[in-house]
């Protein structure tokens, strides 16, 4: 049984075993790889908007938002409302 999601960027990621400060073996889930992106345009975010908004707005997706994210080299999608300007990348 996965962690994640059957659409998750993560699902298909395997494990890898890494030693913690204490010596301790843990199995953790490699970082996905960079998702390439075109850039479809840019959104001024208006109070309110919420990146899961963002994402079904223009990715017909809300839990696309990590997209968004990705595109705005942005951590979470908190970051994401900080943000005046948000780059909107294409839905392929």
């Amino acid at each position: 049984m996965s962690l994640f999601d059957a659409k998750s960027r993560y699902a298909k990621l395997g494990k890898i075993t890494r030693i913690d400060h204490r010596g301790r073996a843990v199995e953790v889930v490699p970082p996905a790889p960079a998702l390439q992106q075109a850039l479809l345009g840019r959104h001024v975010r208006r109070q309110g908007e919420r990146a899961d908004h963002l994402a079904a707005l223009y990715l017909s997706d809300p839990a696309g938002y990590w997209r968004l994210a990705e595109m705005n080299d942005a951590m979470t999608a908190d970051v994401l409302a900080e943000l005046g300007e948000v780059l909107i990348p294409t839905r392929a």
